[in-house]
């Protein structure tokens, strides 16, 4: 089951709790930060967004069928008082509960329906190979994107690519490195580089990485790049922690692209490189 039907089951699952991301995000094995990466590109919302979204949706159906009390509709919405309520109530539909209990209706488009389990996203993946790297080096243009802007990564390597063969570079490779995560801005470092023997003399715009010496788990992916949260949300919802490693501890990685991949249609494939970090 993929990290997006798992955190559906547990938000619908758990109405009346209120649950707060890090508690989905260990009921679903993950982290915070690819917790709400694989559910935002998988989903279009935040996690927390969703979750809010569908108590007072449930709350909203409870009002306008006619609930005797306004109190107990919020506290099976997981709100402790009527002002809470009514103030979360009113950010959402622009309506009072009184006004919906009085027969007042608000536009279906702000009402949040359960996504369907069925159609969350979910791949098979191949099984990963383990593989030892020495210390490298990727000098590139990097910048911090948040989890909805992640579509403006594309125009990270077009502007990268007036660097490219004055950098002394190790030709035929291209590395996208992911790290940095903040969860409390949902944002993260990405890095558009190539692997260099020497740093003296960079432009002053490039970011340097070191990747120590260490293992990884290397994951293919076959298919279009529009389609890599798919295996991103199968690598962190399913493979690491059915397989024992833990994903909090997963730190930077990167994306390894060859000449096989093609830029202008997406296709050619490319590969997770993952740090292994067992469970402890």
């Amino acid at each position: 089951m993929s990290t997006v039907a798992k955190t559906v089951w547990f938000i619908e699952s758990q109405f009346g709790r209120c649950p707060s991301l890090d508690d989905i995000a260990a009921a679903c094995g993950t982290s915070r930060f690819h917790l709400s990466r694989s559910f935002r590109l998988a989903t279009g919302l935040p996690v927390m967004a969703y979750a809010r979204g569908r108590r007072l949706t449930e709350a909203y159906k409870a009002l306008s069928s006619g609930a005797p009390g306004i109190l107990a509709v919020a506290l099976e919405a997981g709100y402790s008082s009527h002002e809470a309520f009514t103030r979360a109530f009113h950010d959402q539909f622009g309506a009072t509960p009184e006004e919906v209990r009085r027969g007042r209706t608000v536009d279906t488009k702000l009402l949040v329906e359960p996504i369907r389990m069925d159609n969350a996203t979910n791949i098979t993946l191949k099984e990963p190979r383990l593989e030892k790297r020495e210390a490298m080096t990727i000098a590139g243009l990097g910048s911090r994107f948040r989890l909805d802007e992640t579509q403006n990564i594309p125009a990270l390597w077009q502007k990268f690519q007036e660097f490219e063969g004055s950098l002394g570079e190790i030709p035929g490779l291209w590395y996208g490195v992911c790290g940095e995560w903040n969860d409390s801005r949902e944002d993260f470092l990405y890095m558009a580089g190539v692997g260099v023997t020497r740093t003296d003399g960079l432009p002053p715009e490039l970011t340097v990485y070191r990747f120590p010496a260490q293992t990884y788990l290397v994951f293919s992916h076959d298919r279009h790049i529009s389609e890599l949260h798919q295996t991103m949300d199968a690598i962190f919802g399913c493979y690491l922690p059915e397989h024992g490693y833990d994903a909090i501890r997963m730190g930077t990685y990167f994306e390894l692209y060859d000449e096989k991949f093609n830029p202008v249609t997406g296709l050619g494939g490319l590969e997770l490189w993952m740090p292994v970090a067992k469970d402890r």
